[in-house]
């Protein structure tokens, strides 16, 4: 297809993708002077920003520095040596680092973006250079009636992390409001005024509309394109790229009124949220899938890895080379009906004391209280065969107080989960264990072994509760430790969990400032890369809440700022391939 005879429009700048790196990249880039345009295959924008939890990894911030959280370059470059290891990128830290901080003030001075501080952790914190707090950033509430009938348009949250479409702030202060409203009257008012003006959003406009996190970012960036006459044409995949004398020019899209040509005087850029959904490539990048292990993700269904295809036709790279190739999300399957699952992400359930992750063995394997990708990392590390899923288990009492998953803390019913085979329950450990599929005696052992240490708040086998980032989701009104109680008695309940992601790491080989590279490192000249279309700075290592969208914002305001002569072009580092990884000693 090469488009000639196609109706044809022209803009400086197209942008693939309405997610934050696309429209970052877009709003900086017309703040600078350009005309931008974004296509966005979807119905709705906001890509996976809208259903994450909107936090930003952003060392030396002036969100951070107003809060009194001090920092200093030295030891964020020394714990992004240690995270990343030998995918160090001294030029793009660096520039994440000067440019990061930059990109925050600049998007709070000149458009509807807000950030506010968090007390999140380090996911390492004790990692050369990590620290207890004051690196990660959360957008602000927003509410959206300011898009007006753009509204409709907005992507909603994840349903299943919703209670009746309510979504929760990111910000643990808010969360425990949620947990402690039966023993606090300030939480127990909280919580009712919350769900209070809820249920009167519903009534008036069928959604929440003073969302938060994740759909927060989303809606501010996509009010302050908007208002910058930014067309977002949703329902408008980019078919193709086109391409003069090796210049990428402009890409082929269908709309509602058919194909055309959008042609592009400084630049294409692919943020199409990466490659999450490719099956084909999953099944190549994602070991345990390559072993027959099972994969659900809870991102939009769209990524596709619709960029990479694309950029693959003109010369640009893929190259599967991180251990994580995705930022590791263990998942619970939730039965919607008619034989349809939703993603639920294990965000929460995992610090709280009282619950365990056990194999088919009935054997723990990792600190439950871990980041999630750690955890999901240790997951695929203990796989069996092709099964690489774990049972989340815990006594009546714990999932009274604390939920499991998708099933919410008393007096919310548990039954029906039951009923519908998301939770299993057992009176003994050995019934749930054979309901289950878990190795009876194993499962036994197992929890003895634990409760040993765990009447006196301790993990002797993985430790959990030793780390500032460990404790922070758990439950601070459990004595001694946080993470740690022993497993009482029953009934039980096993909820099983598989692997997901929240985007890949893999992902187009770029210089600093975006530029999608081809087989011999060199710039295909008119092409960039942001978010998640991009290989990330992170090395398949995930060092703190929000360093997805961190360095996403960050870059996509570099890319924007190259594409309107601003920043100059730093040359890639030539990084070893696969082949040479395997001869670099660990």
């Amino acid at each position: 297809m090469n488009g000639s005879q196609l109706p044809s429009t022209e803009c400086d700048v197209l942008v693939i993708g309405s997610g934050a790196g696309g429209l970052s990249t877009a709003i900086t880039a017309r703040k600078n002077g350009l005309n931008v345009v974004v296509v966005e295959k979807e119905p709705v924008f906001g890509g996976t920003t809208a259903f994450s939890g909107g936090v930003l990894w952003i060392p030396m911030s002036s969100t951070a520095r107003t809060a009194g959280y001090a920092d200093t370059r030295e030891a964020v470059i020394r714990y992004m040596k240690a995270e990343t290891g030998r995918w160090y990128d001294a030029p793009s830290v660096e520039a994440f680092i000067e440019k990061g901080p930059e990109m925050v003030d600049f998007f709070e001075r000149e458009t509807e973006v807000r950030f506010i501080p968090t007390l999140y952790p380090d996911y390492h914190p004790d990692v050369d250079g990590g620290v207890d707090i004051g690196r990660s950033i959360l957008a602000a509430p927003y509410d959206i009636r300011a898009l007006g009938p753009e509204m409709a348009r907005l992507r909603r949250p994840l349903a299943t992390i919703t209670f009746i479409g309510m979504m929760f702030n990111s910000s643990n202060a808010d969360l425990k409001h949620f947990f402690r409203f039966t023993k606090s009257f300030t939480s127990f008012r909280y919580v009712v005024k919350r769900l209070f003006n809820h249920v009167k959003e519903l009534v008036l406009y069928r959604r929440g509309i003073n969302v938060t996190s994740g759909n927060a970012l989303a809606a501010r960036l996509a009010k302050s394109a908007l208002d910058l006459k930014i067309p977002i044409r949703t329902s408008t995949p980019a078919q193709e790229l086109l391409t003069e004398n090796g210049r990428v020019v402009g890409a082929v899209v269908k709309g509602p009124e058919g194909l055309q040509r959008i042609m592009a005087r400084k630049g294409v850029v692919l943020a199409g949220g990466g490659f999450s959904h490719d099956v084909q490539r999953i099944a190549q990048a994602y070991p345990h899938v390559r072993a027959g292990g099972e994969h659900f993700s809870p991102v939009p269904r769209g990524n596709t890895g619709d960029g990479a295809r694309m950029a693959e036709k003109v010369g640009g790279r893929v190259e599967i080379r991180f251990s994580s190739p995705a930022a590791w999300m263990p998942t619970s399957k939730v039965p919607l009906g008619n034989g349809e699952y939703g993603a639920f992400p294990h965000l929460l359930d995992r610090y709280k004391p009282g619950i365990i992750g056990v194999l088919s063995n009935g054997g723990r394997f990792t600190n439950e209280s871990n980041s999630y990708h750690d955890v999901g990392a240790a997951m695929v590390a203990a796989q069996q065969g092709a099964n690489t899923g774990m049972w989340l288990v815990c006594d009546q009492a714990t999932i009274s107080k604390y939920g499991l998953g998708y099933a919410k803390p008393a007096p919310m019913p548990l039954g029906p989960l039951v009923r519908n085979g998301y939770l299993v329950k057992g009176a003994t450990l050995g019934e749930l264990a054979r309901k289950a599929g878990i190795d009876a005696a194993g499962l036994e052992q197992t929890v003895r072994e634990y409760n040993e240490g765990a009447v006196h708040g301790e993990d002797r086998q993985f430790g959990r509760g030793s780390t500032s980032f460990n404790r922070y989701l758990a439950d601070p009104d459990n004595k001694p430790n946080p993470c740690v109680a022993p497993i009482g008695a029953g009934p039980y309940y096993a909820l099983r969990v598989v692997m997901g992601d929240l985007g890949t790491f893999d992902g187009l080989g770029t210089d600093v400032v975006g530029r999608v590279l081809d087989v011999q490192r060199e710039p295909i000249e008119g092409l960039y890369a942001v978010g998640n279309d991009r290989a990330s700075v992170m090395g398949g290592n995930y060092p703190g809440a929000g360093i997805t969208l961190g360095p996403i914002m960050t870059f996509g305001y570099i890319t924007g700022r190259h594409l309107a002569g601003l920043e100059p072009t730093i040359p890639p580092v030539i990084q070893p391939t696969e082949r040479q990884v395997d001869a670099i000693p660990a």
